[in-house]
């Protein structure tokens, strides 16, 4: 008897400033990388930047550029250079603006949602028919991802019965992300802390990256 085929986890790897990462990550088997456009973020990049590293992957890795907050201009002004798949949006976007991204733009949108307690979740009701993702990320005083610490996974399981695709973030690291996987079965897994080198987040550690991919990937 055939057994039912599993679609294995997708992963993200978050925070890419330099090609090289990019392409480790490329070539270890990640479906995403994220390019950070925050101006808060020690991961960010610029657009020129960010251009250098889209283009030079390969076309089975996707692009997802972070922003936070951010303007119909500056995602315009980030597209018209840098081939993203998805904008991921970790602030307080209404869900107005996401409206306005979808008609005008031909991307895929990712909203992060802060997980504090289960009324946390409720937020995920109001991006419903606009957000291809929901981004489950670790809530934390003043910071807008990035936090390396991780939520209590049973609302992610809560969180997946509202309907919407879930990808796993926050504190995600090698050692973890197959227990997080098996615990919540998200469609996929956001990792930027967890696979850098210590003290250095504007660089990747090749070896965490390798380890993390083929652990979320059952490999």
């Amino acid at each position: 008897m055939a057994k039912n085929f599993i679609k294995p986890v997708q992963v993200k790897i978050c925070g890419v400033t330099n090609e090289e990462d990019a392409l480790w990550a490329a070539n270890l088997g990640t479906d995403f990388i994220g390019l950070n456009f925050y101006s808060g973020s020690p991961r960010k990049v610029s657009a020129d930047k960010a251009q250098e590293i889209a283009t030079k992957l390969p076309p089975f890795v996707k692009s997802v550029g972070v922003f936070v907050d951010p303007d119909l201009e500056d995602i315009e002004k980030i597209l018209k250079k840098v081939p993203l798949a998805a904008v991921q949006l970790h602030g307080s976007e209404t869900r107005e603006l996401l409206e306005k991204i979808k008609s005008q733009f031909r991307v895929q949108i990712w909203k992060a949602v802060k997980v504090k307690d289960e009324e946390s979740l409720k937020a995920i009701t109001d991006f419903a028919g606009l957000a291809d993702q929901i981004l489950l990320d670790t809530f934390k005083d003043g910071a807008e991802g990035g936090t390396g610490e991780s939520f209590d996974w049973s609302l992610a399981v809560k969180a997946k019965a509202l309907g919407l695709p879930i990808f796993l973030a926050g504190g995600l690291n090698p050692e973890n992300v197959a227990e997080a996987i098996a615990a919540v079965e998200p469609k996929g897994v956001d990792v930027a802390s967890g696979v850098e080198k210590d003290g250095h987040p504007k660089k990747k550690d090749m070896e965490k990256m390798k380890k993390f991919i083929s652990k979320a990937k059952g490999l």
